[in-house]
């Protein structure tokens, strides 16, 4: 897959999410791809809520993995 495929494979996971994000009051922008890592920022509620690291790795990375099978791990940058 070439970065623009996973670029846009990437996309179109977060457009997954994002409205159930959204739906609590938060937000997800994606920074960068590096070596099969994707960081994002979570935004709104989301960046005090206390279960915000399961939502990454359950919600925002299983999605992710689902378009992007070679991504290694999800990261929040804060």
């Amino acid at each position: 897959m070439t970065t623009e495929e996973t670029l846009e494979n990437v996309e179109k996971a977060l457009e997954e999410i994002r409205p159930f994000l959204m739906s609590d009051g938060g937000n997800i922008k994606l920074l960068s791809i590096e070596d099969g890592v994707v960081k994002v920022q979570l935004e709104g509620a989301c960046t005090g809520c206390s279960v915000n690291q399961m939502t990454l790795k359950n919600g925002v990375e299983a999605t992710i993995k689902k378009y992007a099978p070679q991504i290694v791990e999800v990261i929040n940058v804060a």
